[in-house]
């Protein structure tokens, strides 16, 4: 089975049923599933083969579920364009991929004039502008009879870049056997059943990143989609309380905004049957937070752009239990996902002992075929090699497996701290900073000394009305941590730097606190 014919399958099983909510309106499966075949006809009609990239720059609005779909159904390679990169990442990207096709909205039509200049076509969303092909009208044309193509599962479906912002970006190369991966890890382990009519998924958070993967797994089995232009809190909870979502993914940024909202309740949240997470970990004092304040009915899951998420996946039940009987439950990302091979190995690539420390390497048919282009394909023998290695993906990821084969994440690689030649792990010190009441968000991070190599710096922000001090960190982290981990430097800010993904920037914060220790 391919997007193609699931698309057709939905289109013709649910042709009455609503699809998609939004803004512009409601969509039932006929209405959308017509759509997406005329797109991707209309594409093919441009002379494209397949595996030919095609950059899609949107935010979330109706129209990106149709490309979505569209261009899988062609046979076509999505290049998302992350709205909220600079320009001239998406001209690095865009050389990288070698696209010659452009699907915009208008509103980045400006912003985006330096790729538009290389493009040999441009189709406009929401607008019209001259030398484009307006997004309508090019659908118009076409027949809306169902598209199905041939296509072989490790054929291109999409370039998911991990990075536009320094050197030479990467794209990891998604197949169709990695996005059919996806959803049937969705399907048995996250959700753990297929999704109905009944069901309502709200794209609280950017499509580009995590809330995408469940697009495909609620089209292709009837379910209800509501898309929300961007993140906010209130309409997340509106579309609960009010409009029928019963689940939704979020990253742990977005929790934290959802637990500070004054009147926020389990009674308004109480149609929710799942509230999945992931993106970065989340302290074990914000999950119980969430457990107690929002719902019991919780999910994390763990994924790279390199490995399509869910990897592993912490269940309800395990979240109960980390609550009632074993805290360091809430600490884990949880087991391996069905057909997901999973090791903790040492820097010779042998694996360690249970409950020791590696890094995490994973195999299966959620792994990249390798990366694209310049970055990539045409120097397998350097870029690849050091991800990828006889199947096995190295993740660059610091982890654990206790003898129930759970997966603990430490940390990343690059944030690993050394100070004195002790290595230090920056979340054990953020998850006992959390602890402190009023805390919103903490970071920790490696800063230079001259004297240690790095010492570690500490910085908070605080939930409004809360007052934090200094020395109540300081004495809290005096009885949870060993002398050497505990912040040589703590610092309260107004918010912090994230990235495109709404993770916390450290890269960011790591270089502005180097250049006060250079000056």
């Amino acid at each position: 089975m391919d997007v193609g014919r699931l698309v057709a399958r939905s289109m013709r099983r649910y042709r009455d049923e609503v699809a998609l909510i939004g803004p512009e309106g409601t969509l039932t499966y006929g209405e959308v599933g017509s759509r997406i075949m005329q797109l991707a006809r209309a594409l093919r009609g441009l002379g494209t083969e397949i595996g030919d990239r095609i950059l899609d720059l949107q935010s979330n609005q109706l129209t990106y579920v149709e490309t979505d779909l569209a261009i899988s159904t062609a046979g076509l390679c999505r290049v998302a364009l992350n709205y909220r990169l600079h320009p001239t990442d998406w001209v690095r990207i865009a050389t990288d991929c070698q696209a010659k096709i452009l699907i915009i909205d208008a509103k980045f039509w400006e912003s985006a004039s330096a790729v538009r200049e290389m493009m040999d076509h441009v189709i406009v969303i929401n607008g019209d502008a001259d030398g484009a092909l307006p997004y309508d009208r090019f659908l118009g044309e076409q027949s809306t009879e169902p598209l199905l193509l041939s296509i072989d599962p490790d054929a291109l479906v999409s370039l998911n870049y991990s990075s536009g912002t320094t050197g030479r970006p990467k794209g990891a190369i998604r197949t169709h056997r990695n996005r059919m991966a996806s959803l049937h890890n969705i399907i048995t382990d996250l959700l753990g059943r297929v999704p109905t009519g009944r069901d309502t998924w709200v794209h609280a958070g950017p499509i580009t990143h995590t809330s995408g993967l469940f697009v495909l797994p609620y089209f292709a089995f009837g379910a209800k989609q509501i898309v929300q232009t961007k993140f906010d809190p209130d309409e997340l909870v509106d579309a609960i309380e009010n409009r029928g979502a019963n689940a939704t993914a979020l990253v742990p940024t977005m929790v934290a905004r959802l637990l500070a909202m004054p009147d926020i309740s389990r009674e308004r949240v109480a149609n929710l049957e799942l509230l999945g997470y992931a993106g970065a970990p989340m302290p074990p004092e914000q999950i119980r937070q969430c457990y107690e304040r929002l719902t019991t009915k919780m999910a994390q899951y763990y994924g790279l752009v390199e490995a399509i998420p869910p990897v592993t996946v912490l269940s309800p039940e395990d979240h109960r239990r980390g609550i009632f009987e074993n805290p360091e439950l809430l600490s884990s990302a949880g087991n391996p996902c069905n057909g997901v091979e999973l090791r903790i190995v040492d820097e010779s690539g042998i694996d360690v002992p249970a409950g020791e420390i590696g890094e995490v390497i994973t195999r299966g048919d959620h792994v990249m075929r390798g990366y694209y282009g310049q970055a990539g394909e045409q120097d397998k023998d350097v870029t690849v090699a050091k991800a990828v290695r006889d199947g096995w993906l190295y993740t660059g990821d610091l982890g654990r497996l206790d003898l129930d084969d759970r997966l603990f994440l430490v940390d990343r690689k690059g944030d690993m701290i050394i100070s004195g030649g002790y290595n230090i792990y920056p979340r054990e010190i953020e998850d006992v900073i959390a602890e402190v009441p009023g805390i919103h968000e903490v970071a920790v991070i490696g800063v230079k000394d001259a004297d240690w190599g790095q010492h570690v710096t500490a910085m908070y922000t605080v939930i409004p009305g809360a007052e934090v001090t200094i020395s109540s960190i300081l004495a809290h982290c005096a009885s949870r941590l060993a002398s050497y981990k505990k912040p040589k430097d703590i610092r309260l800010v107004d918010s912090f730097p994230l990235n495109s993904t709404g993770k916390i920037a450290k890269k960011v914060l790591r270089e502005e606190l180097d250049a006060e220790v250079s000056n």
